[in-house]
C-alpha cells in the first residue's frame, strides 16, 4: 500500500451532511460501507427495525 492523499467531494441537491461533532459520534465504515455511502444509501438505520418476539402462550 502507498502513502498518498485522497480528496473526494459530493454536493448535494437538498439538506446537508450530518457531520459528527464528537469523536465518539465518527464512525469507522468497512470498504462496503464506504461503496453504499458513496451510491447514496445509509449504512446506519434511522429507525431500526424492533425484534419480533414470541406472543404470551395462552393455557
Amino acid at each position: 500500500m502507498q502513502d498518498g492523499f485522497l480528496l473526494l467531494y459530493k454536493r448535494l441537491n437538498v439538506g446537508g451532511f450530518s457531520w459528527p461533532r464528537t469523536k465518539e459520534e465518527a464512525l469507522e465504515v468497512t470498504p462496503e460501507q464506504y461503496h453504499r455511502l458513496m451510491q447514496g444509501l445509509e449504512i446506519v438505520a434511522k429507525r431500526p427495525i424492533a425484534e419480533l418476539t414470541e406472543p404470551p402462550k395462552t393455557m
